[in-house]
């Protein structure tokens, strides 16, 4: 794993010592975290496209957690959040994960369902991230083909053969063949199959 995909966990609690007791935990199996004493800090701090998950507590000054994962919400800010409260009920467990929450944990928490969680959830958010960039990657590629290029394109994921295509745009068979010569060395790709997951982003 790269520098840059390397995950944080970030941490947002207003109690020093749970943040600190989080910090240890985390950092002595191997995990970068950052700690934030309230909900305004964090949301100055954050990059919104480093992949990570969010450690929230429910019950803090001005930006309590729920709040902060509305305002998350709106952002379409996915970092996977992992409430710890030590005020949980039901309705709040529902609450949290209905909003879009990965996880609610009470405390006190047993530290390898934490640590188990955190795991899943870093997956989570690895994933979502290198499936965005995929996507923004094929799109730049997709953005250097001429229109007629693309016209191409667009009938070949129909599954049109060179000579249906030809007929189609009216231009000759030839000329497709070159066009889809110029497509595979444009896009890098090996195969109609993945010029279709390319453009339908599957």
């Amino acid at each position: 794993m790269t520098e840059e995909l390397h995950p944080t966990v970030y941490i947002v609690d207003d109690d020093q010592s749970v943040r600190s007791s989080l910090e240890w935990l985390l950092q002595s199996v191997g995990y970068r975290t950052a700690s934030f004493a309230s909900g305004r800090d964090f949301l100055a701090a954050i990059n919104a496209d480093v992949p990570g998950c969010l450690l929230l507590d429910v019950r803090m000054p001005q930006i309590g957690g729920f709040e902060l994962q509305a305002r998350l919400n709106e952002m379409r800010f996915s970092l996977p959040i992992i409430f710890l409260t030590a005020h949980g009920d039901i309705p709040m467990t529902v609450r949290a994960l209905k909003s879009g929450a990965y996880e609610f944990l009470e405390k006190p928490y047993n530290d390898q369902t934490l640590i188990d969680k955190v795991n899943e959830a870093l997956r989570v958010s690895l994933d979502a991230y290198e499936s965005r960039h995929s996507r923004i990657n094929a799109d730049q590629l997709l953005a250097t083909l001429s229109p007629r290029e693309r016209e191409v394109v667009n009938k070949m994921v129909e599954g049109k053969s060179s000579k249906l295509i030809a007929r189609e745009l009216d231009i000759s068979f030839k000329t497709v063949e070159v066009h889809r010569a110029n497509i595979r060395e444009k896009l890098k790709i090996g195969s109609v199959a993945d010029l279709v997951r390319m453009v339908l982003g599957t």
